[in-house]
């Protein structure tokens, strides 16, 4: 049985998201329980209450972690290439092309839409990750002289992408993040050029 620490408050609400997140990708949403996400987490039933107000509201919190650890980690990537291949390369790098984190999102997709806290939070989430590839194609595009509808692929882009992703959690073996990331390349090199 663990033992419950002291942590102050943001410090243990990033503690139960990080548990919530935790039971998602052991056991999907089936392991998004109180009592599971109070075992790993070392906590009581009712702190989640009183830092969350809801089970949904939990699982909105959580995804707007995943968002959150998504952007941390493109601050970290390399500046060597156009900001569209440093996105890609990001998308499909180990540290989130992989089955526990795509297990949590398509966990967290299959919930928003029937939890309207999670609904919403997708919604926001969403259209910035749809502006910022648009945005990153447009440059793409314009440094090679094309003129593109840049909205229209992003969100063909972005489809192919969550494709990928699921193709990748079912059989890890068929598509490996070098072959999602070629992919995507190729898909795109016609329109915008090489970036």
């Amino acid at each position: 049985m663990r033992r419950y620490t002291r942590l102050d408050a943001a410090q243990r609400r990033a503690a139960v998201v990080e548990a919530a997140l935790s039971c998602i990708a052991r056991g999907g949403i089936q392991d998004f329980t109180v009592d599971k996400v109070c075992a790993e987490a070392g906590i009581s039933r009712g702190l989640i209450g009183h830092h969350f107000g809801s089970m949904s509201a939990l699982l909105a919190a959580a995804y707007g972690h995943m968002y959150d650890q998504v952007a941390l980690t493109a601050v970290s990537a390399s500046a060597d290439q156009s900001r569209l291949g440093r996105v890609l390369a990001l998308l499909f790098s180990p540290d989130l092309f992989n089955r526990d984190a795509l297990n949590i999102w398509l966990t967290l997709w299959g919930q928003a839409s029937v939890t309207p806290e999670l609904r919403d939070e997708h919604r926001r989430q969403y259209a910035e990750y749809r502006r910022n590839m648009t945005e990153a194609i447009a440059e793409a595009a314009t440094a090679n002289g094309r003129h593109v509808d840049a909205a229209a692929l992003a969100l063909t882009l972005i489809c192919l992408i969550d494709g990928l992703g699921v193709q990748h959690c079912v059989e890890p073996a068929t598509m490996s993040g070098d072959l999602a990331l070629q992919n995507c390349r190729d898909l795109l090199l016609p329109y915008v050029g090489p970036f």
